[in-house]
């Protein structure tokens, strides 16, 4: 009997729609070539034109339609006609809050045949930025007020939230991550030097989840520090963990250092499965090249072969990412990363190098 996946689908706004319809057409491709599953797509308008109507980002039981499916397939957020804290607050920080996808992957990978700005052999570097999801410098904890100072006198305060519980659970995920990979070794980022609560909070964790496993190579790291690793000695890395707002920055840093944004994926878990998981390509919705069927799909394709993964079809998604693999060394490229072709360009090679 064909297993049946149910997938939401909320492309968003900009060129969400189009990297989504892309990634849409591989796994089709893939399953029919395959056999054994195939998707039901189940596509939620939300985004900032559903906001220009209906003045929220998403359906108030938004959340309850989406706790049957198997996964959630996003693609990007952010218009001019909402503040970028309502867009992202509204919808992507509202499901993932909510669903409790407190553990965030972006894998950081050299794939042949892109330039990377490094000027170094780039081959064998591959390594994965775990980001604790669901508090730090995210947590939504703050306000504003006048407090009867007076026009000028504003008070902003915005509270990171650490908690033991929280440290805890994402640095021993990336603990379990790195033991399957060929390089063993966690490296924490934080800035406890000048956060002392929080940040050291997280420490003193790092360092009593590491006696848990002997076998991995464990470091703790500077944020300002680690910015410049990347690039001065990218080698050195292999699992890197770190809080919402840092491992988002840094994660950026390695996606640019890789070629472009535009092959970066994503995954925001919830690893107990009380909830729908979330897989999304990193870049935002480019309004600049939004609608000209430019954009690169292979983040969202990539993003698409992690949700394989999560979903229990490890050797669909490994077909998938060299399929990527095969197109990025030898077949059409985007503009970000140095080629001519088109969105659906793209796309076609992928699934040609499936068929392959």
């Amino acid at each position: 009997m064909e297993r049946r996946l149910r997938i939401a689908v909320i492309p968003g706004d900009g060129i969400g729609a189009e990297v989504i319809g892309a990634g849409q057409q591989v796994l089709e491709a893939l399953a029919g070539s395959s056999g054994g599953f195939g998707f039901d797509w189940i596509e939620y308008p939300w985004g900032s034109a559903y906001y220009a109507e209906h003045g929220v980002m998403m359906d108030p039981k938004g959340l309850e339609k989406l706790q049957d499916c198997d996964a959630v397939y996003f693609g990007a957020v952010g218009w001019e006609n909402v503040p970028d804290h309502t867009s992202l607050w509204g919808l992507r920080l509202n499901i993932t809050q909510n669903f409790d996808q407190w553990a965030n992957i972006r894998p950081v990978r050299f794939l042949a045949g892109i330039e990377s700005p490094l000027r170094r052999d780039t081959s064998a570097l591959d390594w994965i930025v775990v980001r604790e999801n669901s508090e730090g410098e995210y947590a939504g904890l703050g306000g504003r007020n006048l407090s009867g100072r007076g026009p000028g006198s504003e008070v902003a305060v915005q509270t990171a939230l650490f908690t033991e519980a929280g440290c805890e659970r994402i640095i021993r995920f990336a603990f379990e991550l790195a033991l399957t990979r060929q390089v063993r070794k966690v490296s924490s980022v934080t800035k406890s030097n000048a956060q002392q609560y929080g940040m050291v909070l997280w420490d003193e964790v790092f360092r009593r989840v590491a006696a848990d496993y002997p076998d991995v190579e464990t470091e703790s790291v500077l944020v300002d520090a680690m910015s410049a690793r990347f690039v001065l000695a990218p080698q050195s890395l292999s699992v890197v963990v770190a809080s919402n707002l840092f491992a988002d920055i840094l994660s950026d840093l390695g996606s640019a250092l890789a070629g472009s944004l535009g092959l970066a994926a994503s995954a925001n878990l919830n690893p107990e499965r009380r909830f729908p998981s979330m897989f999304e390509p990193v870049h935002g919705s480019a309004p600049d090249i939004a609608g000209r069927g430019i954009s690169n799909p292979v983040g969202a394709i990539a993003s698409a072969a992690l949700m394989l993964d999560h979903l229990g079809l490890p050797g669909e998604a490994r077909r998938l990412e060299a399929a990527i693999g095969s197109v990025a060394a030898s077949g059409p490229k985007t503009r970000d990363v140095g080629g001519a072709a088109g969105t659906q360009e793209v796309t076609d090679a992928v699934i040609a190098a499936l068929a392959q």
